[in-house]
């Protein structure tokens, strides 16, 4: 199984975010498109789950929510399309972890509110 916490992330630092004079429609789009991605409960819990978690598989996750295998896995893949969470095949099953970086940015932008 391919366990990306097992990635040393401490040399990607999320760079602090400075939106004095930056046009603002870019940092309004990209918060947008993050906020988008954890605007529904379920979301927000496989995030927490998975920061409990080191490596997860679909399976544990479905075992975790009242929702559909079908359900979870759109919500999956709308927070790996955003960049959110990592996603890995591993044989018949896809295994996940947070991105910590796209949390950092996600905090920065909403910082720089």
């Amino acid at each position: 199984m391919n366990d990306f916490a097992s990635h040393d992330h401490s040399d990607q630092e999320c760079a602090p975010l400075d939106l004095r004079g930056a046009p603002i429609t870019q940092f309004d789009e990209e918060l947008a498109a993050l906020a988008k991605a954890i605007a529904h409960p379920a979301r927000l819990q496989i995030i927490r789950l998975l920061s409990k978690r080191t490596a997860c598989v679909c399976g544990e996750i479905v075992d975790e929510l009242p929702l559909a295998q079908s359900t979870v896995s759109e919500h999956l893949r709308v927070l790996k399309d955003a960049g959110l969470i990592q996603g890995a095949v591993d044989g018949p099953r896809v295994c996940y972890c947070l991105n910590p970086q796209a949390l950092l940015r996600l905090k920065a932008l909403i910082d720089g509110l």
